[in-house]
């Protein structure tokens, strides 16, 4: 009797200990979401090779009615692309395919076209797994559902209606690596050539149905049933995804409806497989295979991070108006899964994922040390605000505020960086520090951003103050606005229009043949602000930037700003749309 009682004890004080963590956790989620403006999210937690949690937090839109449910289906963006690999490589293991064979020897119904960067090396399927075969095309934006959807050989060619350039080898295959979303839609072409079968019918026979992923499809557009299960997609301000969705005819690199549940029985399956468990859709050679570095710690099909003792696998996704995530020991039986109906630019994903496997005492992820913050005045905290160049085409924004800066993603506060120096910073949420980097004047050009985590650091350079900063000034060269207000009127355009006009340069001319989502319309500019950048490194387009010139917008989307970004001889080369 009494070990009875003590045994019913013990399980209530283990019930409330994990009812608290429950609590502390799912409470952690919901304040993120709130902070981020998100409307609805779900996720699965892998421990000891099981779904431990499966969780939905919020509504399938922002009108708050329908609550997501842990089946509600989410675009995987290009988690695709870890999911098709598998099934390239169960075709490998039936010699259906061969990893280092020339895919035009499979290749029916289209081949990748010659030319003097295939001379001597060819486009193979471990390259296009890889992301080393030198194919073009990094991501794809889909379609609207009213769109005509062009086929897979069209979307190849880059023909009509297909609203992307040409998918073709621009450098020697295996010779570097760049990601290639135009590569996965050659395999997804290359498998249903070997196969005589359409790629989603093919996926769940071989691979879905296998894995139990009942709730997932890689149908393009979706059947009316499975439509009724779905989350809404809402893009960066937080706006509606016209249509609710787009659709992905480029299937293997983007078009995977699912759930987190179902990708983490495809992460389980995986780890399963690497440890030689029996039932698995590939085998342990194969799946090793999978999981070994090819080249920028690129696997086929998935990004591994950690060494041999912490190595983890995953892919991370974007739809329009979906992001996902997904990470997975090799073979620690531990992972996360979690989807987003937003597309959401800041570090929440990697937050939640720190607090999850800080919460279940998981090793092999950072440890995040509290900074000890000094005083810095008011004048030299506001010099370092400002909108920074992270990487190619990704804004970083530092606004001041209560003796922090603070990073705004999406017109949302992220993260917060700590001064620990006179003019270094320290983020709370992740080992990274920031050193702002004054010229001979005393301007800021740049910062150097310090990752302590993955051991690195490099310059990053400034591209101009806040807009919200500055009151409008005279234009120094008020002549250009309307050259620049029609070479902007045509990348929103695009098509023939965007081909024929002037002060564009071919670069832009190329990335935007498709036209720009937003703004739908552009009536004047107003100038705020000139910042000369020549010689800070700054690119966009393969054009270097001299010179980034600020204009409040007048359009469809009032109180925003546009960042014209401007070649040496005045050709506009891009933009960015700004709310500060």
């Amino acid at each position: 009797m009494k070990n009875k009682q003590l045994f019913l004890i013990l399980s209530f004080i283990l019930f409330f200990v994990l009812q608290v963590q429950a609590d502390d956790l799912d409470n952690f989620i919901r304040s993120q979401m709130q902070k981020r403006g998100i409307p609805g999210l779900s996720l699965a937690i892998i421990q000891d090779g099981k779904i431990l949690k499966a969780q939905s937090y919020g509504f399938i839109d922002k009108n708050k009615k329908i609550p997501v449910t842990t089946n509600t289906l989410f675009q995987a963006g290009s988690v695709s692309k870890s999911v098709a690999a598998m099934g390239a490589l169960y075709l490998v293991e039936h010699n259906k395919l061969f990893l280092d064979e020339n895919v035009n020897v499979k290749l029916k119904s289209w081949k990748v076209p010659d030319n003097e960067f295939t001379n001597d090396k060819k486009v193979t399927l471990r390259g296009i797994l890889s992301h080393t075969a030198g194919l073009t095309v990094h991501g794809f934006p889909g379609y609207t559902v009213d769109t005509k959807i062009p086929s897979a050989v069209q979307i190849l060619d880059g023909e009509a209606p297909a609203n992307t350039s040409p998918v073709r080898v621009d450098f020697v295959p295996g010779s570097r690596w760049r990601y290639s979303g135009g590569g996965y839609t050659v395999m997804q072409q290359l498998m249903e050539d070997a196969t005589g079968t359409a790629f989603p019918g093919f996926m769940k026979n071989n691979v879905l149905s296998p894995l139990g992923m009942k709730n997932s499809t890689y149908q393009q557009p979706l059947p009316p049933e499975l439509a009724k299960l779905t989350a809404t997609g809402h893009i960066n301000n937080r706006s509606v995804v016209e249509g609710r969705w787009h659709i992905y005819p480029e299937m293997a690199a983007a078009g995977l409806w699912t759930t987190p549940s179902d990708l983490a029985r495809f992460a389980i399956d995986i780890q399963n497989a690497y440890a030689g468990k029996a039932g698995s859709v590939l085998s342990q050679s194969m799946a090793r295979q999978m999981l070994t570095d090819q080249k920028n710690m690129d696997g086929l099909g998935v990004f591994l991070q950690g060494d041999s003792t912490t190595l983890r696998f995953g892919h991370n996704g974007r739809d329009e108006g979906f992001d996902a995530l997904l990470t997975a020991s090799v073979d620690k039986g531990q992972g996360i899964v979690i989807m987003i109906n937003t597309n959401d630019n800041s570090h929440m994903m990697g937050r939640i994922v720190d607090f999850i496997a800080e919460y279940y005492k998981w090793d092999g992820f950072p440890v995040k040390t509290k900074p000890a913050a000094v005083d810095v005045n008011s004048e030299t905290l506001q010099a370092f605000e400002g909108r920074y160049e992270l990487f190619n085409n990704r804004i970083v924004t530092f606004d001041a505020e209560n003796q922090r800066l603070f990073t705004i993603e999406d017109g949302f506060i992220d993260e917060e960086f700590v001064p620990v120096g006179s003019n270094k910073f320290t983020s709370t949420d992740r080992n990274v520090s920031v050193t702002f980097n004054p010229d001979a004047k005393g301007n800021v050009t740049g910062f150097t951003l310090q990752d302590n985590d993955q051991h690195y650091e490099r310059t990053v350079p400034r591209i101009g103050p806040l807009a919200d900063r500055h009151k409008t000034n005279a234009d120094p060269d008020p002549s250009r606005t309307p050259k620049i207000m029609a070479a902007l009127q045509a990348m929103v355009k695009g098509g023939k229009i965007l081909e024929e006009a002037s002060g564009l340069t071919s670069g832009a001319r190329r990335d935007f043949a498709g036209g720009m989502p937003e703004p739908q319309t552009l009536k004047s500019l107003s100038f705020i602000h000139s910042e000369n950048v020549a010689g800070r490194g700054i690119k966009r387009h393969e054009s270097d930037v001299t010179e980034i010139v600020t204009y409040q917008l007048k359009s469809n989307q009032p109180d925003t700003y546009i960042l014209v970004h401007l070649t040496s001889d005045g050709l506009v080369t891009d933009c960015d749309l700004v709310e500060k």
